[in-house]
This record gives structure tokens, sequence and C-alpha cells, in this order.
């Protein structure tokens, strides 16, 4: 049995750091380094697994067999394995054979930290470098600006496998082609920024990527990672923010993953009722354990620092949040002050948070949680979790509710529509309509709308025109923006052609200069996250269907009124209340042709006069389109 060379990349500063879950760089000291070592260029190896009796390194290049290459175990009781392989490089393949030393059990595992893994369905990872040449300086340099909370946040949700296809190839788009096509796309959409569903490496694609088991590699299925990288260059040079989808909530318990890795519970919580999520049948992490606070921490610090992602969306934080998840009594134990509350949890997620924003200042971290769990996204100091945003789940089901109900009973049901408005500023809010809401039954956004052909894409432009002038960053998943009218198929694509039809390129067309106009306006988003940047016209017109509100900029001169007709029939000289007298004009109406709407009910020559309305001593009569939201401002 022979041993690799004695080498190591950890001084006992790092080891220290490790073992106190403070270490937040784990990845340049884990998994393959490709190095020279007394002349020999090699591969350096590292690997935590504290209760193992051998590891070795097996692969390409020695038949996969197990006795040459066994690494050595550190003297210091950090549990590390290390060793230094001559002449292998980049591109050999390989895993690391565990023997557990609480048994007989040998099992074979993905490195934890691997930079590059196979093409699914095959595991082993890949020894990787590249020497990418970034290009993305000035973006760099300015983001913070662009990823501020008072600038325009519009997100475009992607999953890259199902965007887009070469139909006549039946394959994925690569990322070198994704540079282009997805690129253009979502910048003539003028969406500020995109998300990519999970795009590191995982073995089975019906998980859409949320069973992760190569966290520091993105997937092999649309290139290598420098392709990647090209491809969130590519989105800085034209002025577009990346979003990474992450997920350090659970992980799968395929046999080549972090699960049971040297034959104990090392990564997972060895209690089943804190170490299983029985929804996805998945494993949760220890987060009580030094060593994954810092692993986890570390890959979030790693796609930030090695692949310039502007921020992350973390998935299913109320089910680390919480220790009856989706449990029944009996199936859960309470922490230490008999509450339900996940402290381990807790207070990992703050330390991830206090260590991103210390490390990236200028980057944002969005909670997808759905429970009313106080200040999510509000500063540690100020006793919250310290995320930048908040998913507004409340906003998401209630709106979508309120919409699916035939025009002539919404007047039983404004109160869906604003309920919103009375929690909307406890939280930094992200107004999502993701993938979650087009699956499994649940129709496309257009069809959960009611009515005929002409009045679905009415409520479907309507809605839009809410999302966006309601208060908050906003998200839409793609092919909500054309009106996709299939449910999402994870397997096939978004249906291009339907941009073919009117009604389809209206809904497109409209989101679009909502998108400009969300950029454009600065009362659309300066104070979208405060009490300041909203008021109420009137929201008690539940017989015709029409509310009113103001949005307001750090200038007066700024604030745009927005007015909502929320019914099929067309309500002329409509009367409101308005702050002051003047002359108005209407800056956007979701009922023009362009939209394919019926371009009848324009508003021009606005002008107040001195007639109380809705306790206002001015007011002004406007044209409402049917199904129709009208956008106006003072001149």
């Amino acid at each position: 049995m022979a041993q690799t060379k004695v080498h190591s990349l950890f001084t006992e500063f790092d080891i220290n750091l490790f073992k106190a879950g403070k270490h937040y760089r784990l990845y340049e000291k884990f998994g393959s380094h490709i190095t020279t070592v007394d002349g020999v260029k090699g591969t350096y190896f590292a690997v935590w697994a504290p209760s193992a009796k051998s590891v070795a390194v097996i692969g390409d290049f020695n038949f996969w067999l197990d006795t040459e290459h066994h690494l050595n175990v550190r003297w210091d009781g950090s549990g590390i394995w290390e060793g230094f392989i001559p002449n292998i490089g980049k591109g050999s393949v390989y895993k690391y054979k565990v023997q557990s030393s609480h048994s007989n059990i040998t099992t074979e595992k993905a490195d934890p930290f691997a930079r590059r893994c196979e093409h699914p369905p095959k595991t082993a990872s890949v020894v990787w470098e590249d020497e990418y040449a970034w290009k993305d300086k000035k973006w760099m340099k300015n983001r913070k600006k662009n990823n501020a909370l008072d600038a325009p946040y519009s997100v475009y949700e992607v999953h890259l496998g199902s965007w887009k296809k070469k139909v006549e190839e039946n394959r994925f788009l690569s990322y070198t082609e994704l540079a282009e096509e997805l690129v253009n796309y979502v910048k003539e959409m003028n969406f500020t920024h995109v998300e990519f569903m999970p795009i590191m490496e995982f073995p089975y694609d019906p998980s859409w990527g949320y069973q992760l088991t190569g966290y520091f590699a993105p997937t092999s299925r649309f290139g290598y990672p420098d392709e990647f990288k090209f491809l969130v260059d590519k989105f800085h040079e034209n002025g577009i923010g990346v979003l990474l989808d992450w997920v350090p909530s659970h992980f799968p318990s395929d046999d080549h993953g972090l699960g049971y890795f040297d034959g104990s519970h090392l990564y997972e919580h060895p209690d089943r009722r804190k170490g299983y999520h029985q929804d996805w049948k998945s494993l949760i992490f220890n987060y009580g354990r030094n060593e994954i606070k810092a692993f986890l921490i570390s890959n979030a610090i790693f796609w930030l620092d090695q692949y310039h992602a502007d921020g992350l969306r973390v998935d299913a934080v109320a089910s680390m949040l919480f220790l009856d998840y989706s449990r029944e009594e009996g199936e859960w134990e309470p922490n230490e002050f008999g509450g339900r509350e996940n402290l381990d949890a807790i207070n990992f997620i703050k330390e991830m948070n206090a260590a991103v924003y210390e490390a990236f200042p200028d980057v944002q971290t969005i909670a997808e949680e759905s429970t009313s769990f106080p200040q999510v996204s509000r500063p540690i100091y100020d006793g919250g979790l310290g995320f930048g945003m908040k998913w507004m789940m409340g906003w998401m089901h209630d709106t979508l509710d309120y919409f699916s109900k035939e025009t002539v009973y919404r007047k039983h049901h404004q109160n869906d529509l604003t309920f919103s408005l009375n929690y909307a500023f406890t939280e930094n809010f992200m107004l999502p309509l993701s993938h979650d809401e087009v699956v499994y039954g649940k129709k496309s956004i257009v069809n959960k709308m009611p009515g005929d052909e002409w009045q679905k894409f009415g409520n479907l432009r309507l809605l839009y025109s809410f999302m966006y002038t309601h208060p908050g960053a906003k998200l839409l998943f793609q092919g909500g923006e054309f009106g996709q009218t299939s449910e999402w198929d994870f397997d096939g694509s978004l249906d291009w052609h339907l941009l073919e039809y009117d009604v389809h390129k209206g809904a497109q067309s409209l989101v679009k200069d909502l998108n400009k106009l969300y950029k454009k306006e600065p009362a659309l988003h300066q104070k979208q996250f405060s009490p300041e940047g909203f008021e109420w016209i009137d929201h008690g017109d539940h017989e015709n269907s029409v509310m009113s509100y103001i949005r307001k900029g750090n200038n007066e001169k700024d604030n745009v009124i927005i007015i909502l007709n929320l019914t099929p029939i067309p309500r002329e000289k409509y009367r409101i209340g308005i702050p002051k007298a003047g002359t108005l004009k209407e800056v956007f109406n979701s009922d023009a042709k362009k939209y394919n709407g019926t371009d009848n009910y324009k508003n021009k020559n606005l002008i107040a006069n001195l007639k109380e309305w809705n306790g206002r001593k001015n007011s002004i009569e406007l044209n409402l389109p049917p199904l129709g939201m009208v956008a106006i401002k003072y001149k």
C-alpha cells in the first residue's frame, strides 16, 4: 500500500480557523490543487474524513485501484487527509475511496471541493484549474450602485436547461451559446438582473438542481467552469447582475455525495429529527458543527469570489429556521428554551450573512422564506438574520388568488390586493412570480387568469403592472414575460413560437416597457422598501374594483400616481383625488396597442381642478381602460 508524498497547504492557523468554524476560504486548501513539489508537477489532495481508517485517491491514473495513492492523516486531530501525487494534473478524473474506522464499509466519494465534475450520470470529480481573465472590472467597480436597495432591481429567473433548446439537435444551449442568446434577450427585455436556478453540479435532472452534490463546481451539462465564467462576464459587460440560487438547506443521499461521508454522520445531523428532510427525502446539514459552518460559508464566498456572482438567493430558509418544519407532533424536539426555532441554523445564517457582507459589501443575499419569522432582512446588530431582501410570499399568494377570480366577484375580495401594504415595509421584500407557481398542476401564470383569451391577457398585463408599481424588488420566471400557456417543463423548452401571435408579443412588450418604466421613474425604486415611498389615494372603491395610490421618490416632482381598473368594464371620467393642482401627463397605459390592448382609453390634457375628492382638495378625471393600469405624473 503506497502512501502519497507528505505535503500540505494548511498552516496551523488554517487548522485552528477550520476547527472554530471561522475559515471562510476553505476552497483554497481542500480539494485538488495543481502544484509543484520538489520540482515535480502534480496534484495535491485534501479531504476531511475524521472517522476514516484510510483514504485513497483512485482515478483514471491508477486504474481506479486503492493500492497506490493513500493519503496521510494529519497529526493535529483535525481529521484532514492529504497528500501529493506527482505527474497528474488538469483533466484527471478521481474519487476518494474511504474506509470507515467504525466498520469495514468502504465507499467511493466525489470530492466535496471539486472545481469540476463529470457529466451526469457519471459521478467522479475532475482535477481542474483555469486562468480565466475577467473583463468585468468596470461592472465590479460600480456594482454597488446597481445592487443598492434604492436601485431598480428586476430579476429574470432562468432554468438554463429549459430556457431554450437546440431542438433539431435535442440538446441544451451551452454556456457560450447562452452568453450570446440569453444575455442579449435579458438585455433587450430591460431586466437588471438574471437569477440562475442552481447551477452547482447535481445528479438528477428532475430535482431542477436543488439536490446538489458538487457544491464548488458549475454543472458540466453546459460546458466547462471557465465557460460559465465567460457567461457571467458577458452579463456584466452588458450591465446585468447575476444571482445564483444557493441551497444550504439540504443535500441528497446519493452514494457518491456528502451523506455518511466517512462512515459517520459527518455533514448531516446525526439526529434524524434534525438531519432528514421528509418532504424531499434528503439530508440536512449539522449547522451546529463548526466545520460544517465553515464548509457552507466557504461555499457562499466561493461563488462570489471565484465566479463574480452579484448575490445569492438562499433556498428554503423556512425549513432551516424551524425544528417542526413539515413535521407532526412527536417528530421533532424543542430547543433548549422549549421553542420550535432551530438555534444552530439561525446562528449559521447570521454568520453566513455577516461573512458575505464583510467580504462583499456590494452584493445581496435574498431569502426564500415563507413564514412570518421576524426581521429576516434586518441587520444582525438589530436582531435580524442579516439578509438583504426576502421573497414576499404573502403578496404572491394573495395576488394570484385574487387574479384567478372571475372579475364579477372581485369587489368582494379587494382586501386580498390591499392587505400586502399593511406589512410591505416590515422587510425588504422582493415580489416573486417564480418557477414554483407554474408547475405541478398550478397552471401557467396566464392560464390562472379568468375569461376569454383577451381577458386572460388583459389580466396578465394588469397583474404585471400591479407588480411593477407595488413597492419592492421584482422577480419573474422565464416564459411568464410572454404568456407561456403550458406549465413549465424542466425537460423541454419555452414555447418561443408563441411570439408569432399578437397576444404573446404584446405581453412581452409590456414587460419590456415595465422594466424600462421601473428604471426610468425614480419614484418606483428609490423608496421601494420604505413607507415614505407609498401613499394610498383610494383602496376602498370595491364596487368598481378600482384602486389608486402614489409612489414617491426623493423629490416630489418624481412622484407617480397609479390607477388600476380590475374589471373588463372601462371607466370613463373616473375621478380621483390628487395632491395638488396642476397639469399631468400619462406616462404608462397597459391598454396600449403595442401591448395588444384596445388603445381606446388614453389620457391627454390632464388638468387638476379644485374639486374635493378622496379627502383631497384637488382631483382629476381619467379614462380607465378595461383590465388596465394608468400611470400619471405632474408635468
